[in-house]
């Protein structure tokens, strides 16, 4: 008997189709639909699902996915996935894939001391069969089903037989839902006029919240819901008639004040039309907390609007009351306190543009050297430049590398140019590069450079005490400046 080998794991699903399958991309969209759908089968029949594709040499299978349910216990202690078992080591997928038909074992299979009941149901696709699903439920602790388990062993029996005649899964265009619901969410069965044969303790009562009374059994499901939902919080009649009286492959969504999911999965094991699974799903409080994390975003949008606004006031004052005063000392702090905070309120301002948590600070960066050079005393004759990308910067961050990449900037400007004579003029180039996990950014000029005996522990330079302040204390980064063959090099090395 050959053994089972396990050959290094592969990427993907897609790498171990490529690699060792034959499988068009036709079979392989196919598969990917089948594998969206296929927790609802583990699900209904309490069983694990290995999805086996052959081996384009014809030598064996190889484990390309797997799926636990949710409803029992496992048949795999452990993945199995990229598993490769040769031909004839287990000929129930031999038969299955060969004869085109659900093939299962009399005697049970033994792995890791579980015993499991082993069927093979082959996937076909446009009249070719292009792998086999292996399924294996786990023995231990198997009891005498009762009416919710027969019925959900009846309904995965039914998508077995469409998958091996290759009616499942649907190429139906699907919604986007994340929340979609799940077998232990809610489960009917409908029979092929709309009329609820079986609803699961769950499904009743999640239809009762929208205020049913009684019992689903023996009711139409679309008539159920229209005399408990206004047309206004359900969906048009056509959709209505087709997901709830089990015709479309699709969900919807119900209500408003009490919000439900509804799909629909059509069944035809035979090829013609016997009625409908109908999963359902109660999203009430999703859908409020997802109204309060709208309302939150707003919230504090808003607020960062209004600081913006805020703090755009408080510059514009600062420039008014620069204007009136004499002292040219006095009157530069007041143009620096101006331009301090312009840095801060363009932060915010693109905060109160933004959804996201992060700052696109390539745009940050942009305004703030756009500021520098127009608010200097060398406007025109000075010009920044900018190389690499900043990315993405958390907006907790984004504030304070504002304001010291706004001061390098400044000191650079103001310092490096400070002896420019006639039409001479000067070029601020600010770098960044992103490396695992940190941002480095360095800011170049061709000025006159640092004076003799320059050190930055020994500096008075209010700007710069500011940059080793923020970058040192509060992004926890290091903040250096070097001499250049002409100008000066001052970089922030920050964690991201």
């Amino acid at each position: 008997m050959h053994p089972i080998i396990r050959l290094p794991r592969v990427a993907s699903f897609s790498d171990l189709v490529r690699a060792h399958t034959d499988l068009t991309e036709a079979d392989v969209e196919w598969l990917r639909l089948l594998r969206a759908d296929w927790q609802i089968i583990a699900d209904l029949s309490f069983a694990d699902l290995v999805l086996w594709l052959p081996d384009r040499t014809g030598s064996g299978w190889w484990a390309a996915a797997q799926m636990r349910p949710t409803t029992g216990p496992t048949a795999y202690l452990d993945d199995v996935v990229g598993e490769f078992v040769p031909a004839g080591r287990r000929p129930i997928l031999d038969s299955a894939f060969a004869e085109g038909r659900i093939a299962r074992e009399g005697d049970p299979e033994w792995r890791d001391e579980v015993p499991a009941r082993v069927e093979a149901i082959p996937v076909v696709c446009e009249g070719r069969t292009i792998g086999v699903v292996g399924r294996q439920t786990n023995l231990l602790g198997v009891r005498t089903p009762s009416r919710l388990e027969l019925s959900y062993l009846q309904t995965a029996a039914d998508l077995a037989q469409m998958i091996a005649t290759g009616t499942f899964p649907s190429t139906a265009q699907r919604s986007d839902h994340a929340d979609s619901p799940r077998v232990g969410d809610g489960f009917l069965r409908v029979d092929d006029a709309g009329r609820v044969s079986y609803a699961s303790p769950n499904a009743q009562s999640v239809i009762r919240r929208l205020g049913l009374q009684g019992d689903l059994e023996g009711h139409v499901l679309a008539d159920v819901v229209r005399s408990l939902v206004a047309p206004k919080r359900r969906p048009d009649e056509e959709t209505l008639s087709a997901v709830l009286g089990g015709r479309a492959h699709r969900d919807v969504e119900i209500g408003a004040d009490v919000s439900l999911i509804v799909r629909s999965v059509p069944l035809r094991p035979q090829g013609s039309h016997i009625g409908a699974l109908i999963l359902v799903r109660d999203v009430t409080d999703l859908r409020r907390r997802d109204r309060e994390l709208v309302t939150k975003d707003a919230t504090i949008r808003e607020i960062h609007h209004r600081v913006k606004n805020n703090l755009q006031t408080v510059a514009a004052l600062l420039r008014l009351q620069a204007r009136r005063i004499d002292g040219e000392s006095a009157k530069s702090a007041l143009e620096e306190a101006v331009r301090r905070v312009g840095s801060i309120a363009i932060v915010h301002e693109m905060l109160s543009q933004a959804v996201q948590e992060n700052v696109d600070f390539d745009d940050v960066a942009e305004r703030l050297g756009t500021m520098v050079a127009d608010v200097s005393a060398l406007t025109g004759r000075v010009r920044v430049e900018r190389a690499g990308e900043f990315g993405w910067v958390p907006s907790e961050t984004a504030t304070a590398l504002a304001m010291v990449l706004t001061e390098v900037m400044q000191n650079a400007v103001e310092h490096g140019y400070a002896a420019l004579q006639g039409d001479a003029t000067g070029v601020v180039r600010v770098g960044a590069d992103r490396l695992v996990g940190r941002l480095r950014i360095t800011v170049d000029d061709d000025g006159c450079g640092l004076p003799e005996g320059f050190s930055l522990d020994g500096s008075t330079n209010l700007g710069l005490s500011i940059v080793r302040t923020l970058v040192e204390g509060e992004l926890d980064g290091q903040f250096t400046m070097e001499r250049r063959e002409q100008g000066t090099r001052a970089v922030v090395d920050v964690p991201i």
